[in-house]
C-alpha cells in the first residue's frame, strides 16, 4: 500500500491544482442588438446570426 513518508506542503498541494480554475467567458459584442453576448450562444434579447430564434415571451 502506498503511503506518503511526508506530509504535503499547502504550496506543493495549490501548485498541482494551479490549473484548476474558473475561466472567464468569450464575451463578444453584438452590434445589431447592441449588447454582449457569449460565442455562438443566442443573446439575451433572443437573437442569433441577425434572426430571432426565440420569441418574446407573451403575458396574458
Amino acid at each position: 500500500m502506498a503511503v506518503p513518508k511526508r506530509k504535503t506542503s499547502k504550496q506543493r498541494k495549490r501548485q498541482r491544482r494551479g490549473h484548476i480554475k474558473l475561466d472567464t467567458p468569450n464575451m463578444q459584442f453584438d452590434v445589431a442588438t447592441g449588447e454582449y453576448r457569449i460565442s455562438h450562444h443566442v443573446s439575451p434579447s433572443g437573437m442569433y446570426k441577425g434572426e430571432k430564434v426565440i420569441e418574446d415571451k407573451k403575458e396574458a
